[in-house]
Parts: C-alpha cells; structure tokens; sequence
C-alpha cells in the first residue's frame, strides 16, 4: 500500500531563558513559534469507514496535538528546573504558566520532548513521521522519526 505522510501546523506563544548561554539568550524572551506535525500512514480502504481514503482526520491530529502540546506551552514561561530563581515563584500570577523541565528549553530539546508527547498516541498504523519548529522567521529545527528509533 502507498504512504501518505500529513502535515498540520500550529501556532503558539511562549517564552523562555537559556541558563548559562552566552548571549542575550540567556534572558528571560519570547517567540511566537509554529509547529509542523507531520505523521505518516496507508490511506484507509474500508469502504466502510467515515473515514475512507484518509490517513487521519486532521481534525483528530488538531485535538492530539493541542491536548498534548499547546494547551500546556501556549503563552507559558519554560524555563530549566535548576535555573528557575526563587524571584519568580514569588513574583505569583504575573509569572503565568510557568513550566519547569529537565532540559535547556532550546528548540531542539523542545521537539525532543514533543516527539515523546507525540508518538505513543496516535491512532493505530499512524506514525509520527517528523517535527519542525519555527523559533524565528529564519530559524527552525527539526525532528525525523527515522534518526530517532524507538527502543
């Protein structure tokens, strides 16, 4: 059977600091970043199906990826957990969502952590083919299942 690979993109705004970076990067910033997904499958021939001819409904790809991705990092502050000063914890409300991971919030690491998000949750014979994410409008990174194997 042919594979068809679909791409939904998704918008979202947030911030971030860069512990230890030498650069202005290191400060407290934002981005309004874009999102490719890009998963890969057979078309369905159940002439059966509501969903016949497709991979998946984007609509279902939209609801995954927001659940799992952007309800959590839109307009939220991620900065590393041993990085995060004691002043913004303080600071309460006016330090939104603040999201403290294990990784340097870069944009690679980003898609590290999205690729995992991702990957185990969508339908059945759907694979997570490749991420991208847009940090500026002349810089982006990306992600490729076949670089990243499972196990």
């Amino acid at each position: 059977m042919p594979k068809v690979r679909l791409t939904k993109e998704f918008k979202f705004e947030m911030a971030h600091a860069l512990a230890g970076f030498p650069g202005p990067c290191r400060f407290i910033h934002g981005h309004s970043y874009e999102l490719y997904v890009t998963v890969s499958g057979e078309p369905i021939t159940d002439i059966r199906s509501p969903y016949l001819g497709m991979v998946m409904d984007f609509g279902q790809l939209k609801e995954i990826v927001r659940n799992k991705i952007i309800a959590e990092f839109d307009h939220s502050l991620v900065l590393h957990e041993s990085a995060a000063p004691q002043k913004i914890n303080e600071i309460g409300e006016l330090a939104g969502k603040l999201i403290l991971v294990d990784y340097q919030p870069t944009s690679e690491n980003l898609l590290l952590d999205f690729a995992g998000r991702l990957r185990n949750v969508l339908p059945e014979n759907v694979n997570l083919f490749s991420l991208k994410l847009r940090e500026t409008v002349t810089s982006y990174a990306e992600w490729f299942a076949a670089d990243n194997p499972v196990g």
